[in-house]
């Protein structure tokens, strides 16, 4: 039975002939109705755009009260492929539902409902038809209300928030736990796409802890329908990359080497564009910055900037994030970020250990407070059970010996050969590698120590 749903398409149900008269008799609905759906049901499309011209909001209401009133999964399943097909006929016409002359009419609730109680043929088009009823309500500053949630209305209806929430709610369960294996993840990430617009659901999708959600997706695509989730998937995110606790949230991810993957195994230019951009809008986080720097993001940008590319938009945000890798490059491989990374032991192989540039400009700063950074360096190699820091405090000390006049002296007085031979026998390669660079640069001197590197 599920198959025969997943299966089935508007079209299909279109040709289901639905006992009006029948659900009249039992008092489901009105005669006024009954008329109503008469005259629309199994018409010309002309003959339907004329009536809906003419009475729009009265076949909203007709519509929002069938699926309120019958639960019958046939009927139910009809309605909202007759909404459906009205919609993609004209997207405008999603205007309709927020109609003065229905604002008694909780236009939302029943698709709401229907998101979590149908099958998938009835979450579907109840999804795609909210987030387009959603997408073109009336915007009123100020706090105005909205869909008759007006002071004097008797009933309490379903707020807009109500309404994001829900979808968001919805949206974020799918792509957790599909409730169909092919369909679920294009329809979440097309719907998120368009509603990632609005701040107000960028903060509800981040409550929902969705972000997480979404990296998974970023990969390499290949085929046609692969390549359309991609984008759609990288949209979301470039939307998200506007919203602070959004990229916090991005922060602890993989994000990064992920879109540079992409970036560099896509042709198509639209997936290039949106991903530069996403790049572009990051780049002033620094934790951001030192990650496509040591991904080696500014080689992918001089590539990128040399292929022939027709989206001058495209062109303009590579020259930004070409401008803004640069600054960050300078930034940090100053010496104050150096110092910061030594005194608190946490040595990593971000750029600047291995730019010579730095080492040049800054080798002078090494002789301050009687060379404290180059103690605190021998006392991580004697003290740390971190490997990369070890490995890199071996590196930085060999650097010191080659680029510092006097580097070999200084460092013979500070009796650091002892701590790094005693790391040539470390279990990890990467530790006993640089450890034998520096003890060949101490003992050879710098032209035969790169020598033996070479």
């Amino acid at each position: 039975m599920v198959m025969d749903h997943a299966e089935l398409t508007t079209e299909q149900v279109l040709k289901r002939d639905i006992p009006w008269e029948t659900y009249m008799s039992t008092k489901l609905i009105t005669s006024t109705c009954l008329q109503l759906l008469r005259r629309y049901d199994k018409r010309p499309e002309n003959q339907r755009a004329a009536l809906l011209d003419d009475e729009g909001p009265a076949y909203v209401r007709v519509f929002v009260n069938i699926l309120r009133n019958i639960s019958k999964e046939e009927t139910v399943e009809y309605v909202l492929a007759l909404i459906d097909d009205m919609l993609t006929a004209n997207p405008m016409r999603a205007r309709l539902f927020h109609d003065k002359s229905l604002s008694d009419e909780d236009t939302y609730e029943p698709f709401l409902r229907l998101l979590w109680k149908g099958n998938w043929f009835i979450q579907e088009k109840s999804c795609k038809i909210l987030s387009t009823i959603v997408s073109v309500r009336p915007k009123v500053q100020n706090g105005g209300i909205l869909n008759g949630e007006s002071s004097g209305s008797k009933s309490k209806l379903t707020t807009i928030h109500d309404v994001l929430r829900g979808l968001v709610d919805w949206l974020c369960s799918q792509l957790r736990n599909p409730s169909d294996p092919t369909c679920s993840v294009p329809v979440a990430i097309n719907c998120l796409a368009t509603l990632l617009r609005e701040a107000s659901v960028r903060s509800l999708f981040v409550q929902g802890d969705g972000v997480k959600l979404l990296i998974p997706l970023i990969s390499p695509a290949s085929n046609q329908q692969s390549i359309q989730i991609l984008y759609e998937t990288c949209l979301c995110i470039w939307l998200l990359s506007y919203f602070e606790p959004a990229i916090d949230n991005l922060s602890t991810t993989r994000v990064i080497s992920s879109l540079m993957e992409v970036v560099k195994g896509s042709t198509k230019e639209k997936v290039v564009r949106v991903v530069v951009l996403i790049f572009r809008n990051l780049i002033p986080k620094t934790a951001f910055a030192a990650q496509m720097i040591d991904l080696g993001l500014p080689q992918i940008v001089q590539s990128l900037k040399a292929q022939a590319w027709s989206d001058e938009d495209l062109l303009e945000a590579l020259n930004q994030l070409e401008a803004g890798l640069k600054e960050n490059i300078k930034r940090l491989s100053s010496f104050d970020k150096y110092k910061q990374q030594v005194l608190l032991g946490q040595l990593d192989w971000s750029p600047m250990h291995k730019d010579p540039g730095f080492w040049r400009e800054n080798i002078s700063n090494f002789e301050e407070s009687d060379f404290q950074i180059l103690r605190v360096l021998l006392t991580i190699m004697e003290t740390s059970n971190d490997p990369t820091a070890l490995a890199v405090a071996c590196y930085d000390l060999s650097q010191f010996i080659q680029y510092h006049p006097g580097g070999r002296i200084v460092v013979s007085d500070l009796k650091a050969k002892e701590r790094v031979m005693n790391l040539m026998n470390h279990d990890n390669a990467e530790v006993r590698k640089n450890a034998l660079l520096s003890v060949q640069r101490l003992f050879l001197g710098a032209k035969y120590a790169s020598f033996l590197q070479a």
